[in-house]
């Protein structure tokens, strides 16, 4: 995969357009998880299918992927250290399986009668931000370092012969990311997070629209809408869009 932007660069530009206080007034770390119930859609080929005119490989149809609760967890450090950047550590696993009588083409062979497949996205996001703004509204900016992985399995039937597929994916995307919230009352903020990136025509971007609250027991709770979209053109011989999106619950501790 080609990264036309380099992460060094990007947060070279952040820090110079950011003040240099935008930091929080006292010393916060929180930590915490939860279940994502992640609606899948969309479809992946490799490029020798595309280029001989196949249709890609569709996620429901042809391998039965549905809905699934997914887990997330995540540590946050927010400080008053002025220039350094407050950080968050998140971890998201997507994991999607189906079986079932199929007839499609990838990576050059024509799968048909029962078909069965394993598929599975982690991805681990270091998340670099400055608090803009820190009031009654909130604005965070900053940068987005994602690790990517994934595996994937395809079994099945190919001319009578039981054939296994397996193709795995392991990249470093920076992201710019960006957070806009509103606190109508004190402990509890409504946001919305984004990070996307986009380069040599795909693209990758993760939404989450949410409400948290932090009790006076140093335990929290959010709930939200969260989307991941990736779109990729010819990474690592694979063309994908797949979309994977549904609502959110978790807890936290905040001290």
């Amino acid at each position: 995969m080609k990264i036309t932007m380099k992460i060094k660069q990007l947060f070279c530009l952040l820090a110079v357009a950011l003040p240099l206080s935008a930091n929080a007034d006292f010393l916060s770390i929180s930590a915490g998880g939860g279940g994502w119930n992640a609606d899948p859609s969309g479809n992946f080929q490799q490029t020798i299918d595309a280029a001989a005119g196949e249709a890609p490989v569709d996620v429901k149809n042809d391998l039965f992927w549905n809905s699934k609760t997914q887990g997330y967890a995540f540590i946050t450090l927010e400080h008053f250290v002025p220039i350094v950047p407050n950080a968050r550590l998140m971890l998201t696993n997507i994991d999607q399986s189906g079986s079932g009588t199929a007839d499609f083409t990838f990576d050059g062979d024509n799968y048909t009668g029962n078909v069965s497949n394993d598929f599975s996205i982690q991805t681990l996001d270091l998340l670099l931000y400055y608090e803009v703004l820190d009031n009654i509204v909130s604005l965070d900016l900053g940068l987005n370092i994602r690790n990517l992985k994934v595996d994937y399995t395809i079994t099945g039937t190919v001319a009578g012969t039981p054939t296994t597929t397996t193709d795995s994916l392991d990249e470093t995307v920076p992201m710019l990311y960006v957070l806009v919230g509103a606190s109508p009352w004190p402990e509890l903020i409504i946001s919305g997070e984004l990070s996307y990136v986009a380069y040599s025509g795909s693209s990758i971007s993760d939404f989450t629209a949410k409400v948290a609250y932090t009790t006076n027991f140093f335990v929290g709770f959010e709930a939200g809408y969260r989307m991941q979209q990736y779109e990729f053109d010819d990474v690592s011989e694979t063309d994908a869009k797949l979309d994977f999106d549904g609502v959110f619950a978790g807890a936290y501790l905040k001290f």
